[in-house]
């Protein structure tokens, strides 16, 4: 199946690590232009080394997606560079797991600022672009935490969950201008390899000293298909989405979760 996405411009939010990556790097062998928009700078530079031994030709961009000058002063930049832009990727997230009732204000508050505000901040900039240019896909990394409420994630859920809601909104609102938005919402995904987290992910964090070899089997027992996702299996559904195959799909969640939800 012929993709057609060559020569398109992708802003792939949080690209230096993890999911981030695995979208980074199908996108760059379908030849598209990959901006990796990440606040860790050395990790979105080494992704994008990695990104142009494959194909097409990708630039990091050191953002802050919670920042409303950043993030634009990065579209900018992206389109200096490139021209256009095709397609968002919002895939930056962030989470600490902890009961609600035992979890500090500014730890949720940093929760909001980035997979909320971070998802409105991103798509705003892009919008006036698309809009103009009567054609665009946003594709937003949500959570099967989202869709159902996951314990000890309270404001993790409720951020996901509005980013479900606000994409459904949007999907009516822009699909005059021929613009798509959907929503991906993985489930536990694990990096490959450690390295592909990079330092200031959440899969760096004291949380992730819980998750050994054993926890995760355990966790594993809980999905259907008996394992954890891999990166490559959401960024395989978000380069679908963002692709003309795709192009009669809008305002859709879809849960690459190997069978953890089903609704």
């Amino acid at each position: 199946m012929n993709l057609n996405l060559v020569g398109k411009t992708v802003i792939v939010t949080g690209g230096g690590s993890n999911i981030g990556r695995g979208i980074v790097l199908a996108f760059a062998r379908e030849g598209s232009n990959v901006v990796i928009a990440d606040i860790d700078e050395f990790q979105g530079q080494k992704v994008a080394k990695e990104a142009d031994i494959l194909g097409g030709k990708t630039i990091a961009i050191k953002t802050d997606v919670t920042n409303v000058d950043s993030v634009a002063a990065m579209v900018k930049e992206a389109l200096a560079k490139f021209g256009n832009i095709d397609i968002l990727v919002n895939n930056v997230g962030w989470g600490m797991d902890r009961l609600f009732i035992e979890k500090p204000r500014a730890e949720w508050e940093k929760e909001v600022k980035i997979n909320f505000w971070g998802v409105i901040n991103c798509t705003r900039a892009v919008l006036d672009h698309m809009v103009e240019r009567k054609c665009g896909k946003i594709v937003s990394i949500a959570s099967d935490a989202g869709r159902m409420g996951e314990y000890r994630e309270a404001v993790y859920s409720g951020c996901k969950g509005g980013v479900i809601a606000m994409s459904k909104s949007l999907a009516r609102e822009l699909g005059r201008y021929s613009i798509n938005v959907n929503v991906v919402c993985p489930g536990m995904t694990l990096p490959e390899n450690p390295e592909h987290a990079g330092e200031l992910s959440m899969w760096k964090s004291p949380m992730a000293q819980f998750l050994t070899p054993e926890v995760q089997e355990k966790v594993a027992k809980a999905y259907p298909l008996r394992r954890l996702g891999k990166p490559q299996d959401v960024a395989n559904v978000v380069v679908f989405l963002a692709s003309d195959a795709a192009s009669f799909i809008t305002g859709q969640t879809i849960s690459v979760s190997g069978g953890y939800t089903m609704m």
